[in-house]
């Protein structure tokens, strides 16, 4: 921050698939006084929009370049394959990347299944992203790989999903610029790994002021102040617990005087 006046706020880059809502909430919750700005971003450019600044921390797909930035791994994907709803595939809970060896299988550039050689058989052009490829499945035209998050959010009545086994997945993280940890970013990552408000992990917190004279004396917390135990008397005159003689234990008693 430059100057006392500016507005402190928190840019937050997404990739499609990845639903932040959740943790938005929870900061505007925790921290009202600092709006989070969402910026969408393809699976490709999210690291540039990351590293020019564009987006303070963001959710990604690994991998991400260790030597610039710091990651924290959140969950891996399942893997499935994007079929018209009339495919044979639709009949079984799962498929296997040998059962794909006769289809043609799309590869869009923005793909973000880390694969070798992917299965099937390659279409004659590579569609420029997820969604045109989505709409060459529609047409018949061949089949689509995808992390399910991407099945979901182009979901399509004409089309279904099935589970794809031994297939790569994709790996959901948090990432930012290791030089740019600020206190923002602390909290953000507080909040996504679950951390509470008073968590001895969060943010450090300033220590608590030292009692003054006044609140020293205050009586503790849910009683009263107890008075100091009255002292014995002591010497001639003293009586002994109630109800009792006052003479020393085991000393006679004389008799009555007629």
């Amino acid at each position: 921050m430059t100057g006392s006046e500016e507005t402190l706020s928190f840019r937050l880059a997404y990739v499609p698939g990845v639903t932040p809502a959740k943790w938005v909430r929870i900061w505007n919750e925790r921290l009202p006084g600092i709006p989070l700005e969402l910026v969408a971003a393809s699976a490709g450019a999210a690291y540039d929009v990351l590293r020019d600044g564009g987006a303070d921390a963001g959710f990604v797909r690994l991998p991400a370049d260790r030597t610039f930035f710091s990651a924290i791994p959140l969950y891996t994907e399942t893997t499935v394959v994007v079929v018209p709803k009339d495919h044979l595939f639709t009949a079984a809970d799962e498929v296997s990347t040998e059962d794909l060896a006769d289809e043609i299988v799309l590869h869009p550039l923005d793909d973000t299944l880390d694969w070798e050689r992917p299965p099937g058989r390659p279409a004659f052009e590579r569609p420029a992203t997820t969604a045109d490829a989505i709409e060459l499945v529609a047409a018949g035209i061949g089949l689509l790989v995808v992390p399910q998050s991407l099945a979901r959010l182009h979901h399509r009545k004409d089309l279904k999903y099935r589970t794809l086994t031994d297939a790569p997945q994709s790996q959901v993280a948090l990432a930012w610029p290791e030089e740019r940890t600020t206190d923002q970013v602390e909290d953000f990552i507080g909040i996504v790994r679950g951390r509470t408000v008073n968590s001895s992990r969060g943010r450090a917190q300033a220590p608590a002021p030292a009692p003054s004279k006044s609140q020293s004396k205050q009586p503790a917390k849910g009683g009263a102040r107890q008075k100091p135990a009255a002292r014995k008397p002591v010497g001639k005159g003293s009586r002994g617990p109630r109800g009792g003689s006052g003479a020393p234990k085991g000393a006679k008693r004389g008799k009555p005087r007629r």
